[in-house]
Formats: C-alpha cells, sequence, structure tokens
C-alpha cells in the first residue's frame, strides 16, 4: 500500500530526472563545436509500478533516468571509416604523383628530355658540316653528356623519392601503434567506469571514436564490441572492444598488437634503394602487408608507390629444380635489356614460399631474349628445399608484382630507354673508324659508384650467335643489363679525347659523316622505345603519369566529397542540433516546473491533512 507521503516522491523522482534531463541538454549545448562530440540523451523510464490490494491492482511511482546514452549510428561509422579509408589512399597517391609529374616536366620553365634530346642531335647536325673539328665534337660530346645528366638525375629524383616513400611508411607504422596503444588504454578506462555501474563512459568513448576515425586515414579500421558476461551469463556493464586494421587484430581490450619496421636485404626491383623496410608484428614476427586485398589508407598508397610495378614483374613457369635453384622458362620479361631483377639478394616466391637468391644466369638468344633463367638460391636463407617443396609446372615470381605505376615502374622504363638508345648508338658507332684509324671505344658506358665501368664487352656473347643457337649469361655479365639510368654516361676516354669519337667508315676522309646520318635516323626514323621513336619517349610517359594522376585527382575529389556527405549524415545522428537541443530545454523545464508544482499542491494537501485532521 501506498504511503501518505507517496506522491511526494513521485514528485521528487520527477524532479531529479528532469535535473538530469536539464543537465543532459546543457552537456550537448556546451558541445555544440567540440569536434568529435556525440550527443547524449537521458533515457527516461516510469519507475516500477507499486502493487496493492485494491481493485485497480497497481500504481505508478514516477520517473526515473535508466542511462545517458551516445546517439551513435554503427552504418554510419563504417562508411566513413570505409571512405577515409579510400579518400587517405589517393590523397597520399596524388601528392607522390604530381612530384613524379613535375620531374617529368619539360616547357618553357624547365629544360627537359626533349630540349635536351634535341640539343644533342642538332649538334650532331653540326657535325656533319666539320666532322674533323675537335671543337665541333667537343660541343656534340658535352650535349651527349648532357642527356646522360638529365637521366642521372631523373633517377637520383626518383630514388630520393623512394626513399621519401620508405620514411613516411615507418612514419605510418609509428602513428599506428601509438594510436593502438592509446585505443587499448581507453578500452580500460571505459571498463572500470562502466563494469557494474550501468554508467555510459560517453567522453571516453568519444575520445576512442576520435582515434578510430584518425587511425582510418592510415588504414582500413573495423571493430567489434562483445559485452564481459559473469559465470551465471549475466552482463556486468563492461565490454571487450576489439579493433582490426587491414583485416587483422591490433588491439583487445586493454591489450595491443605492436608493429615494427625492419630493413630488408631483399629487393624487389634492380632501382630498389637499400634498406626499404617490411612490416612485421611483434608478437608473432609474422608480416604485415600493406597492400593485401583488405588492405587501405595512406599506408597501401605507400607500398604502391614505392614497390608498384604496374605488374610487370618477372613471372615463369618452373621447369627444373635442385636443392638450391630453380630454372624457369615461358618468362614475362622476354628481353635482358628490359630485365629489372636485382642482380643479387632478389626475392622470389613460388608456391606462396618466399626465398632469396645469390644470383641468377640466364640462356639468350642473337637478339637478347631470354630462353631461361636459373636463379641460385641463398643457402642460408633458404626457407625450404624447393626440390622438395615446389612441383615442376609451378609459377615463380619476382619483385612486388604490384598494380600500379609506382616508382620502380617508371625507374625501370627510364633503364629501358637508355639501354636500347646506348645500344643501337654503340652499334652504329662501332661500324665506323676514328681520327687514328682505329675502331672507336664504346661511346656510352655505365659507371658505378664504386668506379666499376661497364662496356658491355659481354654483350658479343650473344650477338654474334647462329640462328637456334643460345649462350649464357649470368647477372655479372658485362651486358646491358648493367646499364641504368643512374650510372649512364659517356665514355670517359672519348670526353678526354674527343678524336675516338667516329664519324665515317673510311679512316682516310676525316671529314666524312656516314656514321653521323645513321646516328641521326635515332632521333626519328627508327623504333626505339615501345616500338616508337626515341623523339616520343617523353611523351609516352607523361601519358602514363598524366592517366594515373587524373585517375587519382578524381577519386582524390570523389572520397573528399563523399566524406563531407557522409560526415553530414553521421552528425544528423549524432551531432548537437542547437535549435533541438532549445526546444528539450524548454521542454525538460517545463516538466520541471510542473514536477515542483506537483511537489507544491503535496505540500499543501499534506499541511490541511496533518494541521486539521490530525493525521
Amino acid at each position: 500500500m501506498a504511503s501518505t507521503f507517496f506522491g511526494l516522491n513521485i514528485g521528487s523522482s520527477a524532479l531529479s530526472s528532469f535535473q538530469v534531463a536539464i543537465n543532459t541538454t546543457a552537456n550537448n549545448i556546451a558541445n555544440v563545436r567540440t569536434t568529435g562530440y556525440t550527443r547524449q540523451t537521458a533515457t527516461l523510464n516510469a519507475s516500477e509500478a507499486l502493487r496493492v490490494n485494491a481493485r485497480y491492482g497497481s500504481t505508478g511511482t514516477g520517473v526515473t533516468i535508466t542511462s545517458i546514452t551516445q546517439q551513435r549510428d554503427l552504418y554510419y561509422d563504417n562508411k566513413y571509416w570505409e571512405n577515409n579509408s579510400s579518400y587517405g589512399r589517393y590523397e597520399q597517391r596524388l601528392y607522390y604523383l604530381d612530384q613524379i609529374q613535375n620531374y617529368f616536366k619539360d616547357d618553357a620553365s624547365v629544360k627537359g628530355f626533349a630540349s635536351v634530346f634535341s640539343d644533342m642531335f642538332s649538334s650532331l647536325d653540326t657535325l656533319k658540316t666539320k666532322a674533323s673539328d675537335l671543337t665541333v665534337r667537343n660541343q656534340f660530346i658535352s650535349k651527349s653528356q648532357s642527356l646522360c645528366t638529365y637521366f642521372n638525375q631523373m633517377y637520383q629524383d626518383l630514388s630520393d623519392l623512394q626513399d621519401d616513400c620508405n620514411e613516411e611508411i615507418k612514419n605510418n607504422v609509428d602513428e599506428i601503434n601509438s594510436i593502438s596503444e592509446k585505443i587499448s588504454l581507453l578500452n580500460k578506462e571505459i571498463n572500470q567506469v562502466e563494469t557494474g555501474t550501468g554508467a555510459c563512459a560517453s567522453e571516453l568513448r568519444d575520445e576512442r571514436a576520435n582515434l578510430m576515425d584518425k587511425l582510418s586515414k592510415i588504414v582500413n579500421v573495423s571493430y567489434l564490441e562483445t559485452e564481459i558476461p559473469n559465470t551465471n551469463g549475466d552482463n556486468l556493464g563492461g565490454t571487450i572492444f576489439t579493433l582490426y586494421i587491414n583485416g587483422e587484430k591490433a588491439v583487445e581490450g586493454k591489450d595491443y598488437r605492436k608493429l615494427h619496421c625492419e630493413s630488408t636485404e631483399m629487393k624487389n626491383n634492380q632501382t630498389d634503394n637499400d634498406g626499404l623496410y617490411k612490416i612485421y608484428w611483434d608478437d608473432t614476427k609474422m608480416e604485415f602487408s600493406g597492400i593485401a586485398g583488405t588492405a587501405g589508407g595512406k599506408l597501401k598508397a605507400l607500398f604502391e608507390m614505392r614497390d608498384g610495378d604496374n605488374n610487370e614483374n618477372f613471372k615463369g613457369k618452373v621447369t627444373q629444380t635442385d636443392k638450391y635453384s630453380f630454372t624457369v622458362t615461358g618468362v614475362s620479361v622476354q628481353n635482358l635489356k628490359a630485365l629489372n631483377l636485382p642482380a643479387t639478394d632478389g626475392k622470389i616466391t613460388v608456391n606462396n614460399v618466399t626465398y632469396e637468391y645469390n644470383d641468377w644466369e640466364a640462356e639468350v638468344d642473337s637478339e637478347g631474349n631470354l630462353v631461361s633463367v636459373k636463379f641460385n638460391l641463398n643457402q642460408n636463407k633458404a626457407v625450404a628445399d624447393p626440390a622438395k617443396a615446389v612441383q615442376e609446372g609451378y609459377t615463380l615470381y619476382a619483385g612486388s608484382g604490384i598494380d600500379s605505376m609506382g616508382i620502380p615502374y617508371y625507374m625501370t622504363q627510364l633503364n629501358e630507354f637508355v639501354r636500347d638508345f646506348s645500344e643501337m648508338f654503340n652499334e652504329i658507332e662501332s661500324t665506323g673508324k676514328n681520327l687514328n684509324g682505329d675502331t672507336p671505344p664504346q661511346f656510352f658506358e655505365a659507371v658505378t659508384a664504386t668506379g666499376k665501368v661497364y662496356d658491355f664487352s659481354d654483350s658479343s656473347l650473344y650477338r654474334n650467335l647462329a640462328a637456334g643457337q643460345t649462350a649464357k649469361i649470368t647477372s655479372s655479365s658485362n651486358t646491358y643489363y648493367r646499364m641504368t639510368a643512374g650510372n649512364y654516361g659517356v665514355n670517359t676516354k672519348v670526353m678526354d679525347n674527343v678524336s675516338l669519337f667516329a664519324t665515317t667508315t673510311d679512316s682516310t676522309k676525316p671529314d666524312a659523316y656516314d656514321v653521323i646520318e645513321q646516328l641521326k635516323k635515332l632521333q626519328s626514323e627508327t623504333n626505339v622505345y615501345r616500338n616508337d621513336k626515341a623523339s616520343t619517349f617523353l611523351e609516352t610517359l607523361i601519358s602514363d603519369i598524366s592517366v594515373d594522376t587524373e585517375k587519382s585527382q578524381t577519386y582524390t575529389k570523389l572520397y573528399e566529397n563523399l566524406e563531407a556527405t557522409i560526415s553530414n549524415q553521421r552528425t544528423s545522428v549524432s551531432g548537437v542540433d542547437e535549435d533541438e537541443e532549445a526546444l528539450n530545454l524548454v521542454k525538460f523545464q517545463n516538466a520541471y516546473n510542473m514536477s515542483s508544482k506537483v511537489i507544491s499542491v503535496m505540500k499543501e494537501l499534506l499541511d490541511k491533512l496533518i494541521n486539521e485532521t490530525g493525521v
């Protein structure tokens, strides 16, 4: 049975509840401009009814606040994180593509390939009129070296950019670790607040959600939050929050897994810098892939740009194995000059097992086409015995095989051009006689940073082969494979003594220029690069980079606009609406005033009852 003062209890519960509701509304209003704040709502429920023995059966006992909850929609959160990951990826790609595009610039402000290449052949034209003039010869050789310097600088710029990508990968991994640790600490604090209390640690949850927003731009993120039951199966109020990045578990409750970057000796491409990072989990030592199908965000873009080879990596069918070697045929890269395999310390994968090879050797025909390639494995680092683990017919992969025109792709294109152009130039030049009446030395050569000179003398091993014959070439052979855009240069002997350059096949006529006439054809008459003229080289590469850049620009703008749209949708649920909160404030104020009136009326009734009846 209800007590005499039962009405006061009902009024008091209403006052307390609407006070909490007003405070919650006030907090929302106070945080209307707070980034990442989630609107809170006080949930009012009728108190448990009081059962009586009267005919009406039960009576209400007032109102109570059951919880203060956040107004979040997981659907919009997931949409935001998914979009943010794509946005971060294309925004990062665009940053590096813009830089590459600037390297290839050739206009009035920048003297690029077209200008340098044209200058070289213009000076060659001049040489026709004064073939024996040492000053004119020197001018041509100087212009030729300028072409080499152009490629040297391009190579260095791209190499430096790869280093920048590599360092940014490490910075992003450090950021992932930092955010993961913060989320694990927040998980602990949230459970301390919520376990056994029924409370909601709203501010802490907001902080965690903001970290998820930040992390989603670096990698793909998702989470799973499950309740913690007691032994009876009842919910204790706490939860286990599990964070996944690129589909792999990074945080579980108060525990987090740390990633670390480790420099590797193994290279994907001939052009790769030393010490490129691979990412591993600290606890399992398993590799973390930033490029897998589940990956996304800035980290994926960095791997695409650092390692991307447009999926033009070396592939071949395994035809022979022994304990420490693979031999493959039917290779995807058909010519020696287009090969981008590292000479040593390269990485190959067969049947999902990765091996490191010491070097390689190839059978080539008279055109330098690859008939077969044998990889000699590092015996100390072989993961498995190929003779036992691999069957003939398996596909061997070398390099990254990333379907993106990254830095290695453009470096490979530079290499292929200088190799083809140099070989053709040197072959024509070798048919002539210099001013001394001798066969000239190779005009273009490769000089490494250590001073090693490659004059491509081993190319004769296959050039003079009869039809159907092959020659054995190794990764250390003195062939055009050893030339890169980075070590490309004019023979130092020719630069020191310009009389060594040959302009004619007739040594008795020093002013003849029949060799020059043949060299001139390399400018715009002979197919040199991608079955097109040498003069179109830059146009071809600019076309590649322009298409890729435009695609990234389009997607960046698309995902930027989508982010704004999704953010508005998410805000419509979780954000604070000033007008709505103002109405709530008036509504709860009126309710509070009415509750006060109830208590005032009950006071008058009780005064009347007590003072006049003596009850």
